[in-house]
């Protein structure tokens, strides 16, 4: 939940902020693409995403005494896996936003169904199917799994492949539409 929040939160005002002080128009006149740029974008907050595992992971050993059953490697690749989507869907929001309260409200659409619906608050196998077939479609579900897999049983990112590859397509779709997104002209 709180990379969640802190990944989407940080992308999701990033672009929207240079586009509101004019720094965005310095970027328009200098020879990067659009890949470029989101790319340019996400990789300090990868960064400091596997900061912030680091130091959940740190402290739920300290005050809670949480076990890592499986390896601590897959655990970190999951994470960079999910940190990746969760900027990609704060990206996407940067390109539709055009304040920066806009973003913060519509990365709050991400959040609120991730916290209630992907099995971090209630059992996923209790919902109406309708709405496991909703999130289906958001990242935190499936890296949960993931989590709750190698942290709890020992599972290795091979017998987890489904929601890694969910992952993937999740990044791929939201990485392409806010490239797709991202104009270099004023508008």
């Amino acid at each position: 939940m709180i990379l969640t929040l802190t990944m989407v939160l940080f992308t999701s005002i990033a672009i929207v902020r240079e586009r509101e002080r004019g720094n965005l128009e310095f970027l328009i006149a200098t020879p990067v693409r659009g890949p470029e740029l989101m790319i340019a974008k996400i990789l300090p907050y990868l960064l400091i995403g596997l900061i912030q595992v680091t130091l959940i992971l740190w402290l739920g050993d300290l005050l809670f005494s949480v076990p890592i059953v499986g390896r601590l490697i897959d655990v970190y690749l999951a994470s960079l896996l999910f940190i990746a989507a969760s900027l990609g869907a704060g990206l996407f929001i940067s390109t539709i936003a055009e304040t920066q309260f806009q973003a913060v409200q519509m990365m709050l659409f991400l959040l609120l169904p991730s916290i209630l619906i992907s099995g971090f608050v209630f059992p996923f196998d209790g919902m109406p199917i309708v709405i496991q077939w909703l999130a289906e479609g958001l990242p935190m579900t499936h890296f949960i799994r993931l989590i709750r897999g190698i942290m709890l049983r020992g599972a290795g990112l091979g017998d987890l492949w489904p929601e890694l590859a969910a992952l993937g397509v999740f990044i791929v779709v939201m990485m392409t539409i806010a490239i797709a997104r991202t104009s270099k002209r004023l508008d």
